[in-house]
């Protein structure tokens, strides 16, 4: 039988977990915050602490609210959402100062964090099976690989969530029973683009059942995906974004930031830090989020590892105006970085990798003569590494904005500013 245990909770670890303590050791409550007194039983022990799962809130705290989704507890996303909105912006900015301390940054200026609002996401993927009573659709339960039916989802934008049903009932009577799909959504400027990943190809039925479906909604686009193979169902209108007034084709589930505000803020940001500095390397460029932002006012290196993204960007350029000299490099820059020797000709830098971090390509920065580097990642642990070898290296970090795209999650991106001194 688990030990059960009453703990006060005082702070809140870096995935959101509620921390407490037991005879000097460090208890960890899921579903829980400062000033909570809680019931819980210990699931695992670890060098670092006790691991729970929450029995009952004795006494809850008075900044706690009552969640505003009916899936929560449930759906492994959201689970910070009983916070109320200061604790959780306080806990937002800790988060980032947290990572960084742990890299010895404990005196950077951590400014107030960019979080987007209810109903903000613009993009979205979703699991679907198909059971004996229907198409459960949603996202997976917490630690499980079991997904959640989604009735609601209070993050996402309502261009969006009115889909869901429409597509339990197509799906449905598209695919074989038990079997397991996904589904990607993205509302971009020309309306949503979607993409079904599945095992099996359609016959002319299950095709026109789709387009169907497609013309109904006033989906932009729909492709259908078999073991790598894209299968464009139905093309209504080219999906687009807009990227500082330049539109830029979207390709099929192409990586895009999740919000609008998000996205704002960060390119904002980018912008700024970049002000008053010619010339201008975006790398890890994508569809061009910074590119185009940055090429109002700079020349622009944009270089980028995936093809489908460069070919989009330089899409962008083609049509666009009002834009200074934009150059693209299409480079793998995990395995082959931008030199210290190319980046000499540059005046400032602005990478934004995957979650791993860019450790190759940050080594050749931080032996580069650039003046201004602005570093935007999705892993606030990767991007603290990667601030350590640019500050060994003779930079300075002079700040880092906090956004958080994923309203109520431990998500988190982080845009900071280094100076070579």
């Amino acid at each position: 039988m688990a030990d059960i245990l009453e703990v006060e909770i005082t702070s809140l670890g870096a995935q959101g977990d509620g921390v407490g303590d037991a005879d000097g050791t460090p208890v960890f409550v899921p579903f829980t915050m400062p000033g909570d007194i809680v019931k819980a039983a210990v699931k695992d022990k670890r060098r670092n602490g006790l691991y729970t799962e929450l029995l009952d809130v004795i006494s809850p705290s008075v900044q706690r609210q009552e969640p505003p989704c009916q899936h929560f507890g449930a759906c492994g996303g959201c689970q910070l959402q009983f916070m109320n909105d200061a604790v959780y912006s306080s806990w937002v900015r800790e988060r980032a100062s947290m990572a960084l301390a742990h890299h010895g940054f404990t005196d950077v200026p951590v400014l107030d964090p960019a979080i987007s609002p209810r109903a903000s996401r613009r993009r979205v993927s979703l699991k679907a099976l198909k059971t004996v009573s229907g198409v459960v659709l949603g996202f997976n339960e917490r630690q499980s690989h079991k997904v959640v039916n989604l009735k609601a989802c209070p993050v996402t934008r309502a261009e969006l969530t009115s889909l869901f049903d429409p597509l339990r009932k197509v799906l449905g009577a598209t695919l074989a029973q038990a079997m397991a799909a996904n589904v990607h959504m993205t509302l971009t400027a020309t309306g949503v683009d979607m993409m079904i990943d599945a095992p099996m190809s359609l016959d002319l039925a299950a095709r026109e059942r789709l387009v169907e479906f497609v013309n109904a909604h006033d989906i932009a686009s729909l492709h259908w995906q078999e073991q790598g193979f894209l299968d464009p169902v139905a093309i209504r209108r080219e999906p687009v974004m807009d990227f500082g007034g330049v539109h830029v084709p979207l390709p099929p589930a192409a990586f895009i930031q999740a919000t609008d505000e998000g996205e704002a803020a960060l390119a904002g940001a980018v912008v700024a830090a970049c002000e008053g500095y010619g010339r201008v390397a975006d790398l890890f460029s994508g569809i061009g989020t910074f590119t185009f932002p940055l090429a109002r006012g700079h020349q622009v290196m944009a270089a980028e590892g995936a093809k489908s993204a460069l070919d989009a960007l330089k899409a962008g350029v083609s049509t666009a105006t009002g834009l200074r000299q934009v150059i693209t490099r299409h480079r793998d820059l995990f395995r082959q970085p931008i030199s210290a020797a190319e980046l000499d000709k540059i005046d400032a830098v602005v990478f934004d990798p995957p979650r791993a971090g860019a450790a190759a390509q940050v080594a050749e920065i931080a032996k580069s003569t650039v003046k201004r580097v602005v570093a935007v990642s999705c892993n606030p642990n990767t991007f603290s590494r990667d601030a350590r070898t640019l500050v060994d290296g003779g930079y300075t970090l002079d700040s880092v904005l906090p956004v958080d795209q994923f309203l109520w999650s431990p998500h988190l991106e982080l845009v900071g500013v280094f100076t070579r001194v």
